[in-house]
């Protein structure tokens, strides 16, 4: 008799249909030995104020720019930004098909969630994240008047890029839309119109049934390990209504933002009991002129890439075969969403100081 297939022991590949591609998933790779690279445990002996940090409150910045001595949300223009509002000369016609240029017009925020330096989302209160969720809203509807795309994203952790320990996010507008959205666009524009549905409304709702990729849940939100995800702890965070961006959530669902990122952000942390590093973005429907187009296909959702695969020394490298071929993980998306689900809900720092 043929062995039978065991999604938990067998090589297979898993459907992305946001993005049209394919993830080949190892979950036997899990039993060979490290032996590569390991990183440096975070330092957690991090000030609360530094005079020197030029994102704390009341220091001077890169350009001479003092910050007020904020209490909630501080946002600023960055001060080494990608894009530019003033923009620069257009490239001109493109000389041929294969060497094609074109205008990028933009602007690159900077948007601090807390006054301290030494806190992380997970251990902000409720009100304190909820503000947060508020000032994303406010940006996105007064950016998203002018700029055809907004992106939030925040990278937290030394190993994801982040120069600066203090709680913050970015936030780059631009006059053209990214490859990623425009991906994404594309393939729920596409299942919309051969479904009748859109596409995350569907997956959402079938999420909720199945329970077995779930996370943290409530009245409003549902975070799952997306079934084609491919970062080890990948998450997705999915409301349970059809919402299109941030600025159209209810005061409910606000809250409910709120009480679902503090409550994933501390399992995340819960993991290796260390300050889990990540790069987490927001998408929704473009914005600009496109505010006035039907984007009835799309839903609002934000993704969550941890790096972090066996301890928080051991990481997930993208490489090889992943940029040569496709993505690749080893653990199952299961497997993944059990571990993090099963995980305290209290925080280990908030644990041990009782």
């Amino acid at each position: 008799m043929a062995e039978a297939f065991d999604p938990k022991e067998h090589q297979h590949t898993r459907y992305n249909p946001l993005k049209d591609e394919w993830v080949l998933v190892s979950p036997h790779r899990m039993k060979r030995p490290w032996k590569g690279q390991v990183e440096k445990i975070p330092d957690e002996n991090i000030p609360r104020h530094d005079p020197k940090n030029p994102l704390c409150p009341g220091a001077t910045r890169a350009h001479g720019d003092v910050n007020p001595e904020y209490t909630s949300t501080f946002v600023f223009e960055n001060d080494f930004p990608a894009m530019l509002q003033a923009g620069a000369p257009e490239p001109g016609p493109s000389e041929h098909p294969l060497f094609q240029a074109k205008s990028a017009v933009g602007t690159c925020q900077v948007m601090c969630f807390h006054p301290w330096s030494d806190i992380t989302l997970p251990l902000m209160s409720l009100v304190e994240i909820k503000a947060v969720v508020d000032k994303w809203a406010d940006m996105i509807s007064d950016l998203g008047s002018k700029f055809t795309w907004v992106q939030v994203f925040e990278n937290k952790g030394a190993v994801m890029g982040c120069s600066n320990p203090h709680p913050h996010c970015q936030v780059w507008c631009s006059t053209f839309m990214p490859n990623e959205p425009r991906v994404k666009d594309k393939n729920q524009r596409e299942y919309y119109k051969t479904h009748g549905i859109p596409m995350l409304v569907e997956y959402v709702k079938m999420e909720a049934e199945k329970k077995e990729r779930t996370v943290v849940e409530n009245d409003t939100w549902l975070a799952v390990v997306p079934y084609w995800a491919v970062w080890p702890f990948e998450t997705m965070l999915l409301p349970r209504r059809h919402v299109l961006r941030l600025p159209d959530l209810t005061d409910k669902e606000r809250e409910g933002l709120a009480d679902i990122m503090k409550r994933l952000c501390t399992k995340y942390d819960n993991l290796f009991e260390t300050s889990f590093p990540y790069s987490m973005g927001w998408h929704g429907a473009p914005t600009g002129e496109a505010l006035t187009d039907d984007n009835s296909h799309w839903q609002l959702h934000a993704t969550y890439f941890p790096p972090l695969l066996r301890s928080a020394t051991v990481r997930k490298f993208m490489v090889g075969y992943e940029m040569m071929a496709q993505p690749q993980r080893d653990l199952t998306a299961e497997q993944a969403a059990e571990r993090l689900r099963n995980l305290p809900d209290v925080h280990y720092k908030e644990k041990a100081s009782k």
